[in-house]
């Protein structure tokens, strides 16, 4: 069982799941996610370069804030792709302010307990850094990496060192991942394949069928199923 909604921190989303046991598919999207786990406690999720399978024991309760793309190193304080396609305690990078967090939860966190967690962090460290904010819309809205990088005037080396440390991978990645989440809300909604590659900019709908199992391991018509 897992529901989502929209948090009170900007772009960020609250998650709660209740795992059957089985696997799941998490899709790539560029973010950092806090997580608070019933078995393991509290979590830090890094930006994935494909999709991530976790296996959870029956009955574990979840708690999740998703942070937005180039959001998440100013909560956590260390550069997002120290955390590229890992699962890590929170305790391993904050220390004991983690145990401190932890008791403060208890055993029953509440998604506004977790997002004031990550709002005084991100507080503390003057917001986030408007480069990833600016960078990630360009992105989502399907601009060209090099379009993006002379919106923000930066050249691509240096557009490229900036997305690792904001995003965990380079700008072609991100709006690579980026590109097949619009595709998929398209496809959800109700659009044919065939038109969601030409609107969503892959040269056909094989283009799209490939790209989409290199990234999320199937193909999307299965993710559509499911």
């Amino acid at each position: 069982m897992y529901r989502e909604r929209r948090a009170a921190l900007r772009g960020a989303v609250l998650w709660t799941a209740v795992s059957e046991g089985a696997a799941t598919r998490v899709l790539p999207d560029g973010c950092l996610d806090l997580l608070w786990s019933s078995r393991s406690g509290l979590l830090v999720a890094g930006p994935d370069r494909t999709a991530y399978l976790g296996v959870a024991a029956p009955g574990e309760r979840w708690l999740g804030l998703r942070l937005p793309p180039g959001t998440g190193p100013a909560v956590f304080g260390v550069p997002a792709d120290e955390l590229r396609d890992r699962r890590v305690p929170l305790d391993a990078l904050w220390g004991r302010a983690a145990a401190e967090v932890a008791e403060r939860l208890g055993d029953r966190p509440t998604g506004a307990a977790l997002e004031a967690v990550a709002a005084a962090r991100l507080a503390a460290a003057g917001g986030p850094d408007p480069l990833g904010v600016r960078v990630a819309a360009l992105l989502a809205a399907g601009a060209t990496v090099t379009a993006a990088a002379a919106e923000v005037g930066l050249g691509p080396r240096v557009l490229h060192r900036r997305s690792q440390a904001l995003f965990g991978y380079g700008p072609k990645t991100l709006a690579r991942i980026l590109r097949m989440r619009r595709a998929l809300a398209l496809a959800r909604a109700g659009v044919g394949l065939a038109e969601v590659a030409a609107r969503s900019g892959y040269a056909d709908q094989a283009h799209l069928t490939r790209d989409v199992r290199e990234l999320a391991g199937v193909p999307p018509t299965t993710l559509l199923r499911s």
